[in-house]
Protein backbone atom coordinates (compact mmCIF):
# COMPACT_ATOMS: atom_id res chain seq x y z
CA UNK A 1 0.00 0.00 0.00
CA UNK A 2 1.55 3.56 -1.07
CA UNK A 3 1.64 5.66 1.36
CA UNK A 4 0.60 9.49 1.35
CA UNK A 5 3.98 12.00 1.76
CA UNK A 6 3.39 13.76 4.78
CA UNK A 7 3.96 17.15 2.65
CA UNK A 8 0.54 16.50 0.95
CA UNK A 9 -1.55 15.77 4.12
CA UNK A 10 -0.08 18.90 5.77
CA UNK A 11 -1.56 20.79 2.52
CA UNK A 12 -5.03 18.93 2.14
CA UNK A 13 -5.04 20.01 6.40
CA UNK A 14 -4.11 23.45 5.68
CA UNK A 15 -6.64 23.60 2.23
CA UNK A 16 -9.87 22.30 4.62
CA UNK A 17 -8.81 24.82 7.26
CA UNK A 18 -8.90 27.67 5.00
CA UNK A 19 -11.77 26.52 3.26
CA UNK A 20 -13.75 26.22 7.18
CA UNK A 21 -12.58 29.71 8.19
CA UNK A 22 -13.52 31.32 4.86
CA UNK A 23 -17.66 29.61 5.30
CA UNK A 24 -17.74 30.19 9.03
CA UNK A 25 -16.15 34.14 8.34
CA UNK A 26 -19.27 34.25 5.59
CA UNK A 27 -21.66 33.49 7.79
CA UNK A 28 -20.59 36.02 10.46
CA UNK A 29 -22.38 39.51 10.30
CA UNK A 30 -20.34 43.07 9.69
CA UNK A 31 -18.85 44.00 12.93
CA UNK A 32 -16.92 47.02 11.81
CA UNK A 33 -18.42 50.04 13.41
CA UNK A 34 -20.24 52.38 11.35
CA UNK A 35 -18.80 55.40 12.95
CA UNK A 36 -20.52 58.84 11.78
CA UNK A 37 -19.15 61.28 9.91
CA UNK A 38 -17.31 64.19 11.15
CA UNK A 39 -18.81 67.30 9.75
CA UNK A 40 -15.81 69.91 9.48
CA UNK A 41 -15.91 73.71 8.91
CA UNK A 42 -14.21 73.16 5.49
CA UNK A 43 -17.74 71.47 5.41
CA UNK A 44 -20.10 74.43 5.83
CA UNK A 45 -17.62 76.33 3.42
CA UNK A 46 -18.20 73.91 0.72
CA UNK A 47 -21.96 74.28 0.83
CA UNK A 48 -23.98 76.21 -1.12
CA UNK A 49 -24.82 79.66 -0.34
CA UNK A 50 -27.74 81.05 0.44
CA UNK A 51 -29.45 84.70 0.16
CA UNK A 52 -31.39 85.92 2.54
CA UNK A 53 -34.04 88.24 1.51
CA UNK A 54 -34.88 90.73 4.70
CA UNK A 55 -37.21 93.83 4.20
CA UNK A 56 -39.33 94.64 1.85
CA UNK A 57 -39.37 97.05 -0.87
CA UNK A 58 -36.07 100.12 -1.05
CA UNK A 59 -35.47 99.05 3.07
CA UNK A 60 -34.48 95.03 2.10
CA UNK A 61 -31.32 94.10 2.72
CA UNK A 62 -29.46 90.76 1.45
CA UNK A 63 -28.09 88.60 3.05
CA UNK A 64 -25.86 85.46 2.76
CA UNK A 65 -25.17 82.08 5.01
CA UNK A 66 -23.92 78.46 3.92
CA UNK A 67 -26.81 76.32 3.35
CA UNK A 68 -25.04 74.13 5.85
CA UNK A 69 -25.49 75.98 8.52
CA UNK A 70 -28.95 77.28 8.01
CA UNK A 71 -30.42 73.42 7.92
CA UNK A 72 -29.54 73.55 11.74
CA UNK A 73 -33.42 75.14 11.51
CA UNK A 74 -35.77 73.32 10.92
CA UNK A 75 -37.97 76.13 9.38
CA UNK A 76 -35.16 76.54 6.91
CA UNK A 77 -34.08 73.02 6.08
CA UNK A 78 -37.60 72.46 5.09
CA UNK A 79 -37.40 75.38 2.56
CA UNK A 80 -34.28 74.38 1.28
CA UNK A 81 -35.53 71.30 0.36
CA UNK A 82 -37.61 72.88 -2.00
CA UNK A 83 -34.00 73.76 -3.98
CA UNK A 84 -32.39 70.78 -6.46
CA UNK A 85 -28.61 70.43 -6.92
CA UNK A 86 -28.85 72.19 -9.75
CA UNK A 87 -30.50 75.60 -8.50
CA UNK A 88 -27.68 78.33 -8.40
CA UNK A 89 -29.39 81.03 -7.32
CA UNK A 90 -31.05 79.89 -3.92
CA UNK A 91 -33.12 82.48 -1.68
CA UNK A 92 -35.26 82.41 0.53
CA UNK A 93 -37.48 85.85 1.58
CA UNK A 94 -37.68 86.85 4.97
CA UNK A 95 -39.86 90.13 4.57
CA UNK A 96 -41.13 90.79 7.88
CA UNK A 97 -38.19 89.72 10.29
CA UNK A 98 -35.95 92.54 11.67
CA UNK A 99 -32.69 92.40 10.18
CA UNK A 100 -30.51 92.69 13.40
CA UNK A 101 -32.89 90.00 15.13
CA UNK A 102 -31.60 87.77 11.92
CA UNK A 103 -27.90 89.26 11.83
CA UNK A 104 -27.95 87.61 15.60
CA UNK A 105 -29.49 84.55 14.13
CA UNK A 106 -26.84 84.02 11.32
CA UNK A 107 -24.08 84.96 14.43
CA UNK A 108 -25.49 82.15 16.58
CA UNK A 109 -25.31 79.67 13.84
CA UNK A 110 -21.74 80.21 12.93
CA UNK A 111 -20.59 81.30 16.43
CA UNK A 112 -23.05 79.64 18.72
CA UNK A 113 -23.11 83.14 20.48
CA UNK A 114 -24.30 86.58 19.62
CA UNK A 115 -22.99 90.31 20.61
CA UNK A 116 -23.14 91.39 23.13
CA UNK A 117 -22.03 87.96 24.57
CA UNK A 118 -22.14 86.81 28.14
CA UNK A 119 -18.19 87.80 29.75
CA UNK A 120 -17.95 84.75 31.26
CA UNK A 121 -20.03 82.10 29.50
CA UNK A 122 -19.67 79.32 32.08
CA UNK A 123 -21.00 81.29 34.55
CA UNK A 124 -24.96 81.54 35.21
CA UNK A 125 -24.80 84.99 36.41
CA UNK A 126 -22.38 86.53 33.75
CA UNK A 127 -22.52 90.10 32.50
CA UNK A 128 -23.22 91.13 29.39
CA UNK A 129 -20.25 92.52 27.47
CA UNK A 130 -20.76 96.17 26.75
CA UNK A 131 -22.96 97.71 24.12
CA UNK A 132 -21.66 101.23 23.11
CA UNK A 133 -24.84 101.65 20.61
CA UNK A 134 -27.19 100.96 23.77
CA UNK A 135 -27.99 104.51 24.75
CA UNK A 136 -28.04 105.18 28.69
CA UNK A 137 -30.51 105.50 30.06
CA UNK A 138 -32.29 103.25 28.14
CA UNK A 139 -35.69 105.01 28.01
CA UNK A 140 -36.67 102.92 24.58
CA UNK A 141 -36.01 99.63 25.87
CA UNK A 142 -33.57 98.95 23.16
CA UNK A 143 -31.48 96.69 24.88
CA UNK A 144 -34.45 94.61 25.64
CA UNK A 145 -36.11 94.52 22.46
CA UNK A 146 -33.20 93.12 20.72
CA UNK A 147 -33.21 90.14 22.99
CA UNK A 148 -36.87 89.85 22.74
CA UNK A 149 -36.43 89.52 18.97
CA UNK A 150 -33.93 86.97 19.08
CA UNK A 151 -36.15 85.45 21.14
CA UNK A 152 -39.15 85.29 19.23
CA UNK A 153 -37.43 84.95 15.90
CA UNK A 154 -35.73 81.64 17.83
CA UNK A 155 -38.70 80.54 18.40
CA UNK A 156 -40.02 80.67 15.08
CA UNK A 157 -37.04 79.13 13.36
CA UNK A 158 -37.48 76.75 16.08
CA UNK A 159 -34.19 77.01 17.64
CA UNK A 160 -34.59 76.21 21.27
CA UNK A 161 -31.24 76.40 22.31
CA UNK A 162 -31.32 80.27 20.74
CA UNK A 163 -34.27 81.16 22.63
CA UNK A 164 -33.13 80.40 25.94
CA UNK A 165 -30.10 81.92 25.28
CA UNK A 166 -32.14 85.42 24.16
CA UNK A 167 -33.93 84.53 27.33
CA UNK A 168 -30.94 84.66 29.86
CA UNK A 169 -30.12 87.72 27.99
CA UNK A 170 -33.30 89.35 28.89
CA UNK A 171 -32.34 89.09 32.42
CA UNK A 172 -29.00 90.58 32.41
CA UNK A 173 -30.19 93.67 30.80
CA UNK A 174 -30.51 97.16 32.53
CA UNK A 175 -33.57 99.37 31.25
CA UNK A 176 -35.81 101.91 32.95
CA UNK A 177 -39.61 101.84 33.83
CA UNK A 178 -40.74 103.67 29.82
CA UNK A 179 -38.24 100.45 28.48
CA UNK A 180 -39.82 98.06 30.36
CA UNK A 181 -43.29 98.98 29.28
CA UNK A 182 -41.37 99.40 25.54
CA UNK A 183 -40.44 95.73 26.48
CA UNK A 184 -44.21 94.38 27.68
CA UNK A 185 -45.61 95.96 24.50
CA UNK A 186 -43.50 93.70 22.06
CA UNK A 187 -43.92 90.94 24.20
CA UNK A 188 -47.20 90.79 24.05
CA UNK A 189 -47.66 91.62 20.47
CA UNK A 190 -45.50 88.81 19.61
CA UNK A 191 -46.65 85.93 21.64
CA UNK A 192 -49.41 83.68 22.38
CA UNK A 193 -51.18 83.94 26.00
CA UNK A 194 -49.65 80.38 26.82
CA UNK A 195 -45.95 81.77 26.73
CA UNK A 196 -45.06 80.94 30.57
CA UNK A 197 -40.81 82.24 29.37
CA UNK A 198 -41.40 85.71 28.58
CA UNK A 199 -45.05 86.64 28.59
CA UNK A 200 -46.16 85.47 32.09
CA UNK A 201 -43.23 86.94 33.77
CA UNK A 202 -43.71 90.45 32.19
CA UNK A 203 -47.24 90.79 33.99
CA UNK A 204 -46.01 89.30 37.27
CA UNK A 205 -42.85 91.96 36.99
CA UNK A 206 -45.31 95.13 36.87
CA UNK A 207 -47.75 93.95 39.41
CA UNK A 208 -45.18 94.16 41.75
CA UNK A 209 -44.01 97.48 40.96
CA UNK A 210 -47.50 99.92 41.31
CA UNK A 211 -45.13 102.25 42.46
CA UNK A 212 -43.03 102.93 39.70
CA UNK A 213 -46.32 102.63 37.31
CA UNK A 214 -47.44 105.85 39.79
CA UNK A 215 -44.61 108.26 39.58
CA UNK A 216 -42.25 107.18 36.75
CA UNK A 217 -44.37 105.30 33.27
CA UNK A 218 -47.99 106.42 34.49
CA UNK A 219 -48.84 107.49 30.70
CA UNK A 220 -47.03 104.47 29.15
CA UNK A 221 -48.52 102.10 31.53
CA UNK A 222 -51.80 103.91 30.86
CA UNK A 223 -51.29 103.84 27.18
CA UNK A 224 -49.89 100.03 27.12
CA UNK A 225 -53.19 98.94 28.91
CA UNK A 226 -55.50 100.29 26.48
CA UNK A 227 -53.24 98.52 23.53
CA UNK A 228 -53.27 95.46 25.45
CA UNK A 229 -56.22 94.78 27.69
CA UNK A 230 -55.04 91.59 28.49
CA UNK A 231 -52.04 92.93 29.95
CA UNK A 232 -53.99 95.19 32.36
CA UNK A 233 -56.30 92.46 33.66
CA UNK A 234 -53.39 89.95 33.89
CA UNK A 235 -52.04 92.68 36.27
CA UNK A 236 -54.96 93.36 38.08
CA UNK A 237 -55.51 89.96 38.43
CA UNK A 238 -52.09 89.38 40.23
CA UNK A 239 -52.60 92.23 42.76
CA UNK A 240 -55.71 90.82 43.32
CA UNK A 241 -54.14 87.33 44.28
CA UNK A 242 -51.54 89.20 46.01
CA UNK A 243 -53.94 91.10 48.32
CA UNK A 244 -56.40 88.01 48.95
CA UNK A 245 -52.90 85.89 49.67
CA UNK A 246 -52.20 88.78 52.12
CA UNK A 247 -55.49 88.57 54.05
CA UNK A 248 -55.86 84.81 53.92
CA UNK A 249 -58.35 84.62 51.07
CA UNK A 250 -58.81 81.08 49.44
CA UNK A 251 -58.77 82.74 45.93
CA UNK A 252 -54.98 83.58 46.16
CA UNK A 253 -53.17 80.76 44.42
CA UNK A 254 -50.48 82.59 42.59
CA UNK A 255 -47.11 83.95 43.89
CA UNK A 256 -46.06 87.11 42.22
CA UNK A 257 -42.84 87.83 44.25
CA UNK A 258 -40.79 87.02 40.98
CA UNK A 259 -39.20 88.84 38.09
CA UNK A 260 -39.54 87.83 34.16
CA UNK A 261 -37.15 85.19 34.82
CA UNK A 262 -39.72 83.55 37.70
CA UNK A 263 -36.50 83.94 40.07
CA UNK A 264 -38.18 85.45 43.54
CA UNK A 265 -36.67 88.36 44.39
CA UNK A 266 -37.09 92.09 46.44
CA UNK A 267 -38.78 94.99 44.94
CA UNK A 268 -35.46 96.68 44.86
CA UNK A 269 -33.81 94.35 41.78
CA UNK A 270 -34.95 93.12 38.77
CA UNK A 271 -33.79 91.07 36.73
CA UNK A 272 -31.27 89.52 38.67
CA UNK A 273 -29.78 93.42 38.33
CA UNK A 274 -30.03 96.78 39.74
CA UNK A 275 -32.72 98.69 38.59
CA UNK A 276 -31.63 102.13 36.80
CA UNK A 277 -34.94 103.77 37.87
CA UNK A 278 -35.25 107.11 35.75
CA UNK A 279 -38.37 108.20 34.80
Amino acid sequence: MEETPVADLEMEGQEEGESAEAEDASLLPDVEPDLPKRTTFLDYLKSPIVELLVGTGDETVTLTAHQAQLVKSPWFAERLEAFSESDANRRIELPNEDLQAVGSFLEYLYMDEYFPKRVHPSSKDSPLEEDPSIPMPDHEGVALLRHARVYTLADKFAMPNLRSLAHSKIHRTNSTARGEIAYARYVYKHTGKDDATIRKPVAAFWATRSHILRHEAEDEFRAMCLEFPQFGFDVLSLVLDQKEKRSGGAGASVEIQAGPSGTPHSEKTGRKRARVSQG
